[in-house]
């Protein structure tokens, strides 16, 4: 009993910037976006590495084999994402978040120029790495673990807290990580169906979206030295 109330306790530090529930969603509304664009244009998602292995999966068994291959790209390059973000943890520690999103937003802007000269294989290389490099540098909304590039994780969060909220806990502050979780769901969805609007209607517009919320994410990771003392709820 006693651990369970220690480890809801509220303590006072330092939020950094990039853990806030703005940025979390502003970058949740960006994976939805991205995915359904990558999805619409090449029929393979950027951000849900779930889907494409079932996907793969499925053709190889009904003897689609070169539809089974065209989720391989996606899927080696979220790994190299992956491990781009580790590094660069590694050997600029603070400062890798900022400097993947400049990353992410190189590459979005050169697909978004080259789109009709580059093959499609080539544009989803792009979109996976960065995704990848964006999910594995923001993990982590206030004091919890999330992913702004897929739903799943975060609607059993969402589930989870709600449930222990409506039960009882000892949490100060009981609603708040269910609230932070639809939050970001809301935004996954919203950007996800924005995607696929423009990407249909106007698709010269399409990878701007994006572009801009990073840019404002970037933004406020910047402002003030990245950090901001706030109470914050560990579990």
């Amino acid at each position: 009993m006693g651990r369970d109330v220690s480890s809801n306790r509220a303590v006072d530090m330092d939020l950094h910037r990039e853990e806030t529930l703005t940025v979390a969603a502003l970058l949740a509304f960006a994976g939805g976006y991205i995915d359904a664009y990558s999805w619409i244009t090449h029929r393979v998602f950027a951000n849900a590495q779930t889907a494409n292995m079932l996907l793969m999966s499925i053709n190889a068994m009904e003897g689609e084999r070169a539809r089974a291959l065209s989720f391989l790209p996606s899927l080696t390059a979220f790994v190299i994402g992956v491990i781009m973000a580790c590094w660069l943890r590694r050997l600029v520690g603070a400062r890798a978040a900022p400097i993947s999103l400049l990353v992410e937003i190189t590459f979005l802007i050169v697909v978004a120029i080259l789109h009709n000269r580059l093959p499609g294989v080539a544009g989803t290389l792009g979109i996976s790495l960065v995704a990848a490099m964006q999910a594995a540098s923001f993990p982590r909304v206030e004091a919890w673990s999330y992913s702004s590039v897929m739903a799943t994780a975060n609607l059993r969060q969402a589930i989870e807290s709600l449930f222990n909220a409506l039960a009882g806990c000892a949490d100060l502050r009981p609603f708040r990580r269910p609230m932070v979780f639809a939050t970001i769901l809301a935004a996954f969805g919203v950007g996800a169906a924005m995607g696929a609007y423009v990407t249909v209607q106007v698709p010269a517009l399409t990878l701007g979206i994006p572009v801009t919320f990073l840019l404002i994410v970037l933004l406020r990771c910047e402002q003030h030295g990245g950090s901001i003392p706030t109470e914050r709820t560990t579990s």
